[in-house]
Parts: C-alpha cells; sequence; structure tokens
C-alpha cells in the first residue's frame, strides 16, 4: 500500500461484528449494525456477504459497492476465495486478479493469539473458532475451485512483497 508506484487504493468491507481494541473505524473495516447491513442490502449496494457463527452470535463481513469505479483507480481488498469469486463476478474476471498469501499455520495460530492478548477482554475461544475456519475457507479445494493458481508463500515478507510487486505491475 506504500508503494506510491503501485498507487493502490483499499476497498473497505463492511462487518457487524464489534470493534477490536486498536481497531479504527473506516481503516480496517466499517463496523455497522445488522441494520444498517440490511438497509445497504435491501438498496443492492451488498456486493457479497459471509456470515460466521462466532462465539458471540452470528458475525458477517461484506463488501460493498461504495462506488468503486476499477476505470479510475486499482483497489487491494482483503477476503477469502468465497469472496474473490463474488467480486469477480460482479466486477468482471478482466479487472480482478486474486493475491493469495499463504503463512506457516504455527505463524498464523501464534499471531492470532499476540493479537489476542493485547484485547482488554481476550476472546480465546474465538480465536481458535476463527483459526478452524480459515482451514475450510482457504482450503486447496476452495482455492481450486475459485480458479486461484498463485500463491504468495509469506516466509520472508521482504521477498514476498518483491514477489507481489512484480505479479501487481505485470497485471496493470
Amino acid at each position: 500500500m506504500e508503494d506510491q508506484a503501485l498507487s493502490l487504493k483499499t476497498l473497505v468491507m463492511y462487518t457487524t461484528r464489534p470493534i477490536r481494541d486498536g481497531e479504527h473505524e473506516g481503516k480496517e473495516y466499517h463496523f455497522v449494525t445488522e441494520e444498517k447491513m440490511q438497509e445497504l442490502e435491501e438498496a443492492g449496494r451488498v456486493i457479497e456477504k459471509r456470515t460466521y457463527p462466532s462465539m458471540h452470535g452470528p458475525w458477517h463481513y461484506f463488501t460493498v459497492d461504495d462506488g468503486v469505479d476499477l476505470s479510475q483507480d486499482d483497489y487491494l481488498i482483503i477476503g477469502t476465495p468465497e469472496s474473490y469469486v463474488k467480486l469477480r463476478d460482479y466486477f468482471g474476471e478482466e479487472k480482478m486478479y486474486p493475491i493469495l498469501l499463504e503463512t506457516d499455520d504455527g505463524d498464523r495460530l501464534q499471531r492470532a493469539l499476540n493479537r489476542e492478548r493485547k484485547q482488554d477482554q481476550p476472546k480465546y475461544s474465538e480465536m481458535c473458532r476463527r483459526f478452524l475456519a480459515d482451514e475450510k475457507d482457504f482450503s486447496r479445494e476452495k482455492i481450486k475451485e475459485a480458479g486461484i493458481d498463485k500463491v504468495f508463500r509469506n516466509d520472508d515478507l521482504r521477498v514476498c512483497l518483491e514477489e507481489i510487486r512484480a505479479y501487481i505491475i505485470n497485471h496493470k
């Protein structure tokens, strides 16, 4: 995101889950009520939505068309293979290309634990549920079904970022 040559904008997703310590409205997510989500759905602005049965009730994550113009700007969005497929179908395959990062499960779990420990009220059971849900959401089968054939291995951050930068430049 900091690479000015790429000039990427962030497409910020929406969620109904509570904001965590250290998060900011409009940066990590737009944090909204279920009523606001329904309002956006009724207006036909929700592109894709996923619901996760958290330990604290259902949490929804979704992408809203906030006037995105892919003919003017390039965006980066974080999602799952399922959300990629829905965005690709909405915007067109020629305008979307996936960047899938892969990290060692132990590292991923440790990062989640470190993040959760910083919360005023850590929710470890929810952290474990998310970790296990990611195993399903990012399974080899779902990645293949989504047509994602390029995976970036995040063993060395510098090398990984260089590979991603070259991939983006090649697709511009």
